[in-house]
């Protein structure tokens, strides 16, 4: 081979290091950036690979929601029964009953 060849290979060979740690550093940074922010990651020829649509997802996630609709119904129902407690407690006939056991229970004693 030619030494000026050999040369010339010998002083491109670093540049092309550069250039390919560049871009692999490059792809590193955007699949973080995408991961970080939220975006779905693509494959190779620009599907999605996360998050994947099967049929064992759309049955957790309906059943997920059907879960979530009865706890908001539930929670519903306890926000009332504690709206009624605390007008209950919160009455001035509670507090005066509250008041005389107490007085019963001190001549008692």
């Amino acid at each position: 081979m030619d030494p000026d060849k050999i040369e010339t290979i010998s002083a491109l060979v670093p540049l092309i290091g550069v250039i390919g740690i560049l871009g692999i550093a490059g792809w590193v940074v955007t699949t973080w950036l995408r991961v970080k922010n939220g975006y779905p990651l693509e494959s190779s020829w620009g599907q999605a690979v996360y998050p994947k649509t099967d049929q064992e997802a759309a049955e957790r996630i309906k059943l997920l929601s059907q879960e979530n609709a009865q706890l908001r119904a539930e929670l519903g129902a306890i926000k009332d029964r504690l709206a009624n407690v605390e007008r209950i407690v919160t009455d001035g006939g509670y507090v005066l009953e509250q008041e005389i056991e107490s007085l019963r229970g001190s001549k008692s004693n």
